[in-house]
């Protein structure tokens, strides 16, 4: 059986958004991991029109008309598993995840998903947390472990390294292998049906 194909998902849109670096540090770690591909999907690239489709994405028939729904959609679908890089906005996630998510329903389901936080005292959790319901209503299976990153004004020093990286390295590879693990459990099950 192929590798699984996992998808790190950079959620923010903002300009000087912290969560690039998180990415980058994030993309290192997994470019010496050789149990799955990994691949970087940047929602910048894919810029959605905010979703008002009249049918809803669970009775769609065909490829979505809109050609960069179709290419954020394929991305998905191609996907055994993710790892969302998200921040955490007011309490929540942010807006052009949701849409992201939106968009899609059966590209998502059976999929394994976890997640990496990062915000201000919290680390990202509230954002997380409410994404976990996101993903069951998508039919997702989310693992437990998570990166939570406090304070990410001053979690990286002046030469872009990650503070405290031993302890958020350690959760990293939490949330990778168990990722990678289920996504392969999943894609291994549904080639059986």
């Amino acid at each position: 059986m192929d590798k699984p194909k996992i998808k790190i998902i950079l959620a923010s849109i903002r300009e000087e958004r912290a969560g690039a670096k998180v990415a980058d540090w994030l993309m290192d770690i997994v470019r010496q991991d050789s149990q799955a591909d990994f691949e970087l999907l940047d929602l910048r690239d894919y810029p959605l029109p905010m979703f008002s489709d009249a049918v809803p994405p669970s009775a769609r028939q065909g490829p979505h008309p809109d050609p960069t729904a179709r290419r954020w959609l394929e991305k998905i679908d191609d996907g055994d598993g993710f790892i969302v890089v998200t921040p955490e906005y007011n309490h929540g996630y942010p807006a052009a995840l949701k849409n992201a998510y939106d968009y899609g329903y059966k590209e998502w389901n059976e999929k394994a998903i976890g997640f990496v936080g990062y915000g201000g005292a919290a680390g990202g959790s509230r954002s997380v947390e409410q994404q976990r319901l996101v993903a069951a209503e998508l039919r997702m299976y989310s693992v437990r472990d998570q990166v939570l990153i406090p304070f990410i004004w001053s979690a990286f020093d002046d030469d872009g390294h990650l503070k405290n990286e031993d302890n958020h390295a350690k959760n990293a590879r939490l949330v990778i292998d168990s990722v990678v693990s289920l996504a392969g459990k999943l894609k291994k099950s549904n080639l059986n049906h």
